[in-house]
């Protein structure tokens, strides 16, 4: 019992870390709210955009209900560390949108309880997907390659970037299509490196 408290505590607070963050890029990178107006036109407003358009988006959403998964080990553990770990996202996400842009929390109340929704449903199944990760051959290789999988679909159908600046567009994919493609590289020279049972010699007593 202690150890599924374990893996979904530290599952919400990635969870609530990764929320928050992504809303404050959101807002830093953005140069009409009061968080942003300070920073327009400098180096960091800039790479804020950049790593706003990184990370809030479905592909990475996902991905950190498989890494939630991938952590907590079993399949059960797994997806109960997706569902936690998007939960408190989203939690964390619209807590902070009320803070930088000065909104009354509830006002967030139906997107987050759809959200919520959401969480349960995709972080049970992609947490799941992400302890399955970890077995040996086709399996693991094939859970593995979900999230480089989903970041390629959604850069071909639909990319982030189209409404802010072309420049941070164009990089944001970029940056996302050279990252999936090293993934799937590490994945599959992985799974043509490990080891094979040993052929089992047809002949008795061999």
């Amino acid at each position: 019992m202690r150890a599924w408290v374990g893996f979904a505590v530290k599952a919400t607070v990635a969870g609530a870390g990764f929320g928050a963050v992504t809303s404050l890029l959101n807002a830093l990178g953005s140069p009409y709210g009061s968080f942003g107006a300070g920073l327009r036109g400098t180096f960091w407003a800039r790479c804020a955009q950049v790593l706003s358009l990184l990370v809030d988006t479905g592909w990475a959403w996902a991905a950190l209900a498989v890494v939630a998964g991938l952590a907590a080990g079993t399949r059960r553990r797994g997806a109960v560390a997706g569902v936690a770990a998007l939960g408190a996202a989203c939690a964390a996400y619209y807590v902070t949108d009320g803070v930088v842009r000065d909104e009354p929390f509830g006002t967030y109340g139906g997107e987050l309880l759809f959200w919520w929704a959401g969480s349960v449903l995709a972080g049970s199944v992609l947490g799941a997907v992400g302890a399955a990760a970890r077995r040996p051959g086709a399996a693991g290789l094939l859970a593995g390659l979900v999230v480089p999988a989903g970041a390629a679909v959604q850069m071909a159908v639909l990319p982030p970037g189209t409404t802010t600046e072309a420049w941070a567009g164009t990089l944001a994919r970029g940056i996302t299509w050279a990252g999936a493609a090293a993934l799937a590289l590490w994945l599959a020279v992985r799974f043509v490196r490990q080891p094979r049972p040993a052929a089992v010699s047809a002949r008795p007593g061999a």
